[in-house]
């Protein structure tokens, strides 16, 4: 029988398969050096992108707070537009027309607002007042102390007993005609706060009236279905949680305010709604807000009672009332849902009160969760593996490569998915 084998001395020579780069293109010795070259453009793009959003980053907080004229009003109005949301979708969905819900919303706020300010401000400012009426009280209940600390510390005796025995200069009274409204509280403030409250109401009104269309807008501008659903994701996920948040934490501190103004008008303390409305609205600001509504209360309790101990009770029954919220009433309602990173909420109220002071602090919590939510939907961006690696595209393209070398039916992986 004749041998059939093929004559493998008459085959051409098949070529080698070219190498390949990461692309899929073939490497030549021109392709490797431009492939190096555009390397080194990318790392110097990253860099050069890098400082300049270092730059920005830094600016940021000097320029927000050498424009707080304009910051600020326009921060609390998107902030107070984010959580009357819901209540302007539920208006809607009543076949209400978008600008008439956004003036009933506005109109509802700046109600709500005008009843806390009538409650809390007008009778602070009678009530602190008389303060230089009363520091001869507020020296007699905080003598024992004083001397109690005075034996603990010889320096701190000589000092405090000068202080206490400095005799109190008779200062003039001079009439003041108590505003009855939030626009003539901001008129005897300042012209310019009439300015910035005007703004932000129209702000806020605006905002709301054309949020339908606008989320629509950005939402269709989206070139590819899966860019529009993280879009609408991401907006959605804001309004839940801010509006989530505010709504909760403000029927919270509501109760908590209530709560402590019955104990405070049974201890006998003049004015209990203005110090429960003083301790909710504090307590907006997590740790140091209410440290300083305890302060506050045991300076008018100084100024009220003649016994020490009973004006020491105030502060004392309204922290043990913001101990009972804190550790079990809003992690019992709260959850999980709203769970913030401590160090977090004190690094934001740490930044926005420098920037902003005291409405800076208010607006921490509600600023750090949007940018929390926005983040979380938006991801991160992986600058390092840009300018230190090859870029993550490529580390991309392993990724799907191990992935088909193990079988896998998709080429996509999902966003949650390990490298």
């Amino acid at each position: 029988m004749a041998d059939r084998s093929p004559d493998l001395s008459d085959a051409a020579p098949s070529p080698l398969p070219a190498a390949e780069g990461a692309f899929g293109l073939p490497l030549t010795a021109g392709g490797i050096e431009d492939a190096r070259i555009a390397l080194r453009r990318d790392r110097l793009l990253a860099a050069l992108t890098l400082l300049a959003g270092l730059g920005v980053v830094l600016g940021t907080p000097f320029a927000l707070k050498a424009g707080a004229e304009f910051f600020l009003p326009t921060t609390v109005a998107l902030v107070v537009g984010i959580a009357l949301i819901p209540m302007l979708e539920w208006l809607e969905r009543r076949r209400i027309p978008s600008p008439i819900a956004a003036l009933i919303c506005v109109l509802l706020f700046l109600i709500a607002a005008n009843i806390v300010v009538a409650a809390i401000v007008f009778p602070a400012i009678d009530f602190f007042r008389l303060l230089p009426k009363r520091i001869g009280r507020i020296q007699e209940n905080l003598a024992p102390l004083l001397d109690l600390y005075s034996n603990l510390e010889h320096y701190a005796n000589r000092t405090l007993r000068q202080i206490a025995s400095t005799p109190i200069r008779p200062l003039p009274t001079a009439t003041v005609t108590q505003p009855q409204s939030i626009l003539e509280l901001a008129a005897s403030s300042a012209p310019a706060a009439i300015i910035q409250l005007f703004y932000a109401v129209l702000v806020t009104f605006f905002f709301l009236s054309g949020w339908t269309r606008l989320r629509e807008r950005t939402i269709t501008s989206r070139t590819s279905f899966g860019g529009a659903m993280a879009t609408a994701r991401v907006i959605q996920d804001v309004v839940d949680h801010v509006s989530s948040y505010l709504g909760t934490i403000t029927v919270i501190n509501v109760a908590l305010g209530l709560t402590v103004a019955g104990m405070l008008h049974l201890l006998g303390m003049p004015s209990p709604l203005m110090w429960g409305g003083i301790v909710a609205l504090l307590n907006y600001i997590p740790y140091f807000g209410p440290v300083v509504a305890a302060l506050l209360i045991a300076i008018g309790a100084l100024m009220t009672f003649g016994d020490v101990w009973t004006a020491l009770a105030a502060p004392g029954i309204m922290y043990g009332c913001h101990l009972i919220e804190a550790n079990v009433l809003t992690p019992l309602i709260v959850g999980h849902r709203l769970t913030i990173s401590p160090i977090l909420i004190l690094v934001s109220i740490s930044f926005w009160g420098w920037i902003w002071g005291t409405p800076g602090a208010l607006l921490a919590v509600p600023l750090l969760v949007i940018i929390q939510t926005v983040l979380g939907a938006a991801g991160k961006p992986d600058i390092a593996g840009f300018l230190f690696e090859h870029g993550t595209l490529v580390r991309q393209e392993r990724r799907h490569a191990r992935r088909f070398e193990k079988g896998s039916t998709s080429p996509v992986d999902s966003p949650g998915s390990p490298a």
